[in-house]
């Protein structure tokens, strides 16, 4: 049977489609579970109480601060120094055997296990830097997971852009510098922001490295500085769902949190999707 490249073309199509609605269909069916088994947890007091009774009772509240400090945390450490590398990889280094064994390194953190940073986070801010299980070496642990990411999208996001525009800065007597702030950053910025998406989505999930540096099983209560213990929704998940006392109350509280940490991850998205939106518009009118 013969099949031309209108017919392949067609078929290749069809297959795209199907798969891009099945990895749809598996998120919606999760996020349908999800919402299924949680929202009749949903509630005021669920939101805005500190747990009782071994966390069968009460609410999530001091969890949620905690899980927000720490994204702040992290982000306020990995955001400036990923963007400010990705920044020297593509506009000052020179493509030497350096920058190129940077590169390898850079891409290799990406695939180390979320653990591995756990592990070093306490060995070097809680244990040599003598932080102590604090907010301050759990979002330092963060930010160093979610480095590597930010630095390789902002280095991309900057190449992207096209080298033309660069000359024509240089040629109107623009610094190097001069040219980076006002014309190649703006432009790259929208997609610079899509990579802090990602990284903010993946430090809100992480239970490992916060199980060694920051996460407490049991405290309801607000912290008072950057070097307390706080709860946080990924590792409040993974206990009430490992070492509950009450089996069925503790599954309902796992599927409601489950449920606000979705949707904490879902409105930063939207946030940030809509900052990336109106830099972009503002990019195409300049």
């Amino acid at each position: 049977m013969n099949i031309n490249k209108q017919q392949a073309q067609k078929i290749a199509f069809i297959l795209f489609r199907l798969m891009s609605f099945s990895v749809v269909g598996v998120l919606l069916i999760i996020l349908g579970l999800i919402i299924y088994r949680g929202i009749g947890t949903i509630s005021w007091d669920f939101l805005s109480q500190a747990p009782e009774q071994g966390m069968t009772k009460g609410g999530i509240y001091p969890a949620i601060i905690g899980t927000l400090y720490l994204i702040l945390g992290s982000s306020l450490f990995s955001f400036p120094i990923g963007i400010m590398s990705g920044i020297f990889m593509s506009e000052y280094a020179a493509n030497n055997r350096l920058i190129v064994m940077i590169r390898i390194m850079t891409n290799s953190l990406s695939g180390v296990p979320s653990v591995v940073f756990g592990l070093f986070g306490m060995s070097l801010f809680v244990n040599t830097l003598g932080f102590g299980d604090s907010i301050l070496a759990g979002s330092l642990t963060l930010g160093l997971l979610s480095l590597p990411l930010v630095i390789r999208t902002t280095e991309e996001s900057l190449k992207a852009v096209d080298y033309a525009y660069r000359e024509g800065s240089l040629a109107l007597g623009a610094s190097k510098l001069q040219t980076i702030r006002n014309v190649v950053f703006p432009m790259a910025f929208p997609n610079i922001i899509s990579g802090l998406i990602l990284s903010i989505g993946r430090v809100s999930g992480e239970t490992a490295p916060i199980l060694f540096t920051v996460a407490a099983y049991f405290l309801p209560k607000l912290p008072s500085s950057i070097f307390d213990q706080v709860m946080a929704l990924p590792y409040h998940l993974y206990v009430i769902s490992t070492s509950g006392t009450d089996i069925e109350a503790s599954r309902d509280i796992a599927y409601g949190t489950a449920l606000v940490l979705v949707t904490i991850v879902l409105i930063l998205n939207i946030l940030a999707n809509l900052l990336r939106r109106y830099f972009a518009k503002k990019v195409k009118t300049n």
